[in-house]
C-alpha cells in the first residue's frame, strides 16, 4: 500500500512536470497542472500526518511527530483509565451479566454428559493437583495440631458427662442394659455344669459330694430364676441400680474433681504423643489414598456421584426459575464486587502491559494493523487533491482570467 500512495504521488509529479512544460503550447494543460498540484499537495500532506504518528519524517525531529513512540506509556494510561471508566463498572458488568442469563447457559451444559463428565475431569485433576502440591509431613502436622487443640487440650469430663447424662435421661441406655442382661441370662442357661463345679470347688473339702451337688443345683437354679426376672422386669431393682449408677458417673464427670481427673488420666493412657502422630499419620494416609483411588477411577462410587450430582444441579438450573435468579444474581453481585474493587488493578494491566513494550517496535506493530487504512488515507489525499486543486483553478480562472 505504502508502493501504491508513492507511486501515485510520483504519476503526480511527471504529470505536473508535463503539463507545467507544455501549458504554454497547449493553454488547456493548465487544468491538468493545477489537478497535479493538488494532488501532490494532498499527498504530501497527508503523507507527512500519517508518517508524524509513528516516527520522524525523514529523521527530522519536528515538534508533535513520532506520536506513538515517544506518548507510548501516555497512551497506556489513558487508554487503562478508558476503560476503568466505560467498561469496568459494576453497574455495566452486572446489567451484561444479567442479559447474558449465564445460569441457564451453564446449566444446559451441566445437564449434558459431556459437560458433567468434563466438570467431573477438571475437579479430578483439581484434587490430584492438590494432592501433589500438598506436603504430606505439613498435612500431618496440622491434623496433630488440630487433634490436640479440639480433642485433647479440652477436659474429657464434662462433655462426655453431659452427653451420656443426656442418653441416660433418654433411656436410650435400656436397650444395652436388655442385652446385657439375655446374653447373661443365655449364658446361665447354656453353663450347668460351671456354675456347680464353682459351688464345689468352693465348699470345704469335707462337705460329702451329693451335699456340694444339692447346693450347687440349688445355687443354679436361684440365678437363673434371678437372671430371669431382671430380665422380664423392667423395674426391676438391678436395673433401677443400673440407672442410678449411670447418672451418678455421668453426673461425676461433669462435677466431681476426682472423677474428672480419672478421666483426663485415662485420655491420657489412649492418647498420648506416639498414639496422636499415629492418628493423624493414619487419618492423612487414608483420606488421601481413598480420594486418589477415587477420582482415578472414572467407574468408582464417588465420581459416579459427583457427576450425577454435577447433571442434576445443571438440570435444575434450567428447570427451575428462582434458583436460576439466584444463581445469576450471586455471579452478578461477585463480578460487581471484583469490579467495584479490582477495577484500578484490572485496568492497571492495561498500562502496565504498554509499559513494558520497547517503544519502536510497538509503533511497527500498530502501523502494521493500521497501516493499510492508512495509506488510503494518503490516496485519497491525492485524489482529494487534485479535485481540489482544478476546481480552485477553475474558479480562480473564471473570476479573474479575464
Amino acid at each position: 500500500m505504502k508502493t501504491i500512495a508513492l507511486s501515485l504521488l510520483i504519476a503526480m509529479a511527471v504529470v505536473f512536470a508535463v503539463a507545467f512544460a507544455l501549458q504554454a503550447q497547449f493553454p488547456w494543460l493548465q487544468y491538468i497542472r493545477a489537478a497535479a498540484e493538488g494532488g501532490m499537495v494532498g499527498a504530501l500532506a497527508d503523507w507527512f500526518a500519517v508518517t508524524a504518528l509513528f516516527r520522524y519524517p525523514m529523521g527530522i525531529k519536528i515538534p508533535h511527530t513520532a506520536i506513538i513512540p515517544r506518548r507510548k506509556d501516555q497512551i497506556g494510561t489513558a487508554l487503562s483509565s478508558f476503560v476503568e471508566d466505560n467498561f469496568l463498572s459494576a453497574d455495566v458488568v452486572r446489567a451484561k451479566l444479567d442479559s447474558a442469563d449465564i445460569a441457564r447457559k451453564a446449566g444446559a451444559w451441566l445437564a449434558t454428559p459431556a459437560g458433567a463428565e468434563r466438570v467431573a475431569r477438571e475437579g479430578a485433576a483439581v484434587v490430584r493437583g492438590a494432592f501433589t502440591v500438598l506436603n504430606d509431613d505439613d498435612v500431618q502436622t496440622v491434623i496433630e495440631g488440630l487433634v490436640r487443640k479440639h480433642l485433647l487440650t479440652p477436659p474429657w469430663g464434662p462433655p462426655l458427662g453431659r452427653l451420656a447424662e443426656r442418653v441416660f435421661e433418654a433411656g436410650h441406655h435400656h436397650r444395652l442394659v436388655d442385652l446385657l442382661v439375655d446374653r447373661a441370662a443365655e449364658w446361665v442357661a447354656g453353663n450347668y455344669s460351671i456354675v456347680t463345679r464353682v459351688v464345689t470347688d468352693r465348699s470345704p473339702s469335707w462337705v460329702p459330694n451329693f451335699a456340694n451337688e444339692l447346693v450347687g443345683d440349688k445355687v443354679y437354679i436361684e440365678l437363673s430364676k434371678f437372671v430371669a426376672a431382671v430380665q422380664a422386669d423392667q423395674n426391676h431393682q438391678v436395673r433401677k441400680s443400673i440407672d442410678k449408677y449411670l447418672t451418678d458417673l455421668a453426673r461425676d464427670l461433669q462435677f466431681e474433681p476426682a472423677m474428672i481427673a480419672r478421666a483426663e488420666n485415662l485420655k491420657g493412657q489412649i492418647l498420648g504423643d506416639p498414639e496422636v502422630r499415629d492418628l493423624a499419620r493414619r487419618t492423612w494416609t487414608t483420606i488421601k489414598h481413598a480420594l486418589l483411588d477415587a477420582v482415578n477411577d472414572p467407574h468408582s462410587e464417588l465420581y459416579q456421584r459427583f457427576t450425577t450430582a454435577v447433571r442434576d444441579f445443571g438440570a435444575r438450573l434450567v428447570a427451575e426459575d428462582e434458583l436460576a435468579g439466584k444463581v445469576n444474581a450471586w455471579i452478578g453481585d461477585a463480578a460487581g464486587y471484583i469490579v467495584a474493587t479490582y477495577r484500578s488493578d484490572i485496568a492497571g494491566v492495561i498500562e502496565d502491559t504498554i509499559a513494558r513494550w520497547d517503544a519502536e517496535e510497538t509503533s511497527q506493530k500498530i502501523e502494521l494493523q493500521v497501516g493499510r487504512d492508512l495509506q488510503y488515507i494518503r490516496l485519497n489525499g491525492t485524489i482529494v487533491g487534485a479535485l481540489a486543486g482544478i476546481l480552485i483553478y477553475a474558479v480562480a480562472h473564471a473570476v479573474f482570467g479575464g
